[in-house]
């Protein structure tokens, strides 16, 4: 068995997540979303020492519309979650799954070379993980 024998995350990420910056309204990201057809985007780094961040449908809908508030008047850095979960574009589904759930996440960044390169959830990594050999 070589150190590769196993489905790396690279293989079940979805790539080139679209993103968005922290100072945009809900209202414009929401735009985006429905524009992109998406339900998460990723928060721009405003410098090399911040940290991405995630907005996702779930967010807007539990700070926003469940708080009555104004998606013209919130930015997108208000609701965001950040620091996000991130794992490494070669690391083993396996691996990944077990991270996830033990945050109760489920979704994380996929980066390479500290880049994001893309999005994973815990649906993908699962029915990956579980397929049948054809």
């Amino acid at each position: 068995m070589t150190g590769t024998d196993y489905v790396q995350v690279r293989e079940v990420m979805t790539p080139s997540p679209i993103a968005i910056d922290g100072l945009a309204t809900v209202d414009q990201a929401v735009d985006l979303m429905r524009e992109k057809n998406v339900s998460s985007l990723v928060v721009d780094k405003r410098d090399e020492s911040d940290e991405y961040g995630i907005l996702a449908v779930h967010d807007v809908a539990e700070q926003v519309i469940g708080k009555d508030r104004s998606p013209e008047r919130v930015s997108v850095y208000e609701i965001m979650s950040k620091p996000v979960l991130s794992v490494d574009i070669a690391m083993n589904v396996k691996y990944a799954v077990r991270l996830l759930t033990r945050f109760r996440l489920t979704r994380a960044l996929v980066l390479q070379d500290g880049k994001v390169a893309g999005f994973v959830t815990l649906r993908d990594l699962v029915l990956r993980s579980m397929a049948k050999p054809s």
